[in-house]
């Protein structure tokens, strides 16, 4: 692991999956993502690009088996990244919430990065798949990117009647609460936002 500025990258390596995931929070959504599966690959590129954060990744899993080790593990190194990126977290807005329409599909999503990992996940798949991807891995996911970047995050989803729209929905709107969480409070500079004086 190594870090600069509010960049970070991540090497992980287990029996199941090999990880190198290299982000940075001040970017412009530039991305290269290759995780061998095509859904998920269209996910993660939608969360980096509402971000604006740069993500470069690559993970190869044992997709024979299944897509579970390779989503979780990708979840828990994107999380290790951001909390590692974000340092003392000094000057940022810490909290932000919003409502993600996505056709059909309202989403809302409400993140606070307070170094308390919790996420209330509400959200139900009409279908088991998305193309091949099993739907209850997006939950897998984010329970994953929660427990390690510290966050606290809700998600729910209010009403919507397709797979993919909800998913999408899910993921932008993490990218959304995300960008303007981590993103500079004017007032705060040099302070972190919280009375406890850390997070």
């Amino acid at each position: 692991m190594s870090q600069t500025s509010r960049s970070f990258r991540v090497e992980r390596r287990t029996a199941e999956t090999d990880i190198d995931l290299t982000l940075d929070l001040d970017g412009t959504g530039a991305i290269t993502i290759e995780t061998g599966i095509g859904f998920f690959d269209h996910m993660l590129e939608l969360l980096a690009r509402h971000a604006l954060f740069d993500l470069t990744l690559t993970a190869k899993g044992d997709l024979h088996v299944d897509d579970h080790h390779t989503v979780e593990d990708v979840g828990i190194a994107l999380g290790q990244a951001v909390h590692a990126a974000l340092g003392d977290k000094k000057g940022i807005t810490r909290y932000a919430d919003m409502h993600m329409p996505m056709d059909e599909t309202l989403t809302r999503v409400a993140i606070d990065i307070s170094g308390r990992a919790f996420l209330v996940f509400r959200t139900q798949f009409p279908t088991q798949k998305i193309g091949s991807f099993d739907t209850e891995l997006v939950r897998e996911f984010f329970q994953a990117f929660t427990a390690n970047a510290g966050v606290t995050l809700h998600v729910e989803t209010l009403y919507g009647d397709n797979s993919h729209h909800i998913a999408e929905s899910c993921f932008k709107g993490l990218a959304r609460v995300l960008r303007r969480a981590v993103a500079a409070e004017p007032g705060e500079a040099g302070r972190v936002p919280s009375t406890k004086g850390m997070l």
